[in-house]
């Protein structure tokens, strides 16, 4: 089992959303983070007075696949998430050791 984590555009959302959807992903994980790489940030101009925003708003998703649906996964989140600007994010991919369904008490593939 295998651990995406990808953090996106908030405006992309939906279209990740309903790709994952699509090929058969049931569920997922959804936090609205903030951070920068290679976009730094920006400046804006409120009241007149000019102020730099270090930390744009981002999403991170998390969801457990098994292996052979990994790939599609990666594919349906970059296809679905790329702008083809800066900032559009990353996916990072980890092992899941155990899963296990607290209601039921289901472990790993069932679990998912």
């Amino acid at each position: 089992m295998k651990k995406i984590e990808a953090v996106i555009k908030p405006f992309k959302m939906d279209d990740v959303r309903e790709a994952l959807s699509n090929i058969g992903v049931t569920g997922m994980t959804v936090t609205e983070v903030k951070g920068f790489g290679r976009q730094k940030g920006h400046t804006e101009l409120y009241r007149g007075a000019e102020y730099v925003v270090d930390f744009l708003p981002k999403v991170k998703l998390e969801l457990i696949v098994t292996q052979e649906q990994l790939e599609n996964c990666i594919d349906a989140i970059t296809q679905a998430a790329r702008t083809g600007k800066i900032g559009d994010g990353k996916i990072f991919v980890t092992d899941v050791e155990k899963v296990v369904r607290i209601r039921t008490g289901e472990t790993d593939n069932a679990a998912i």
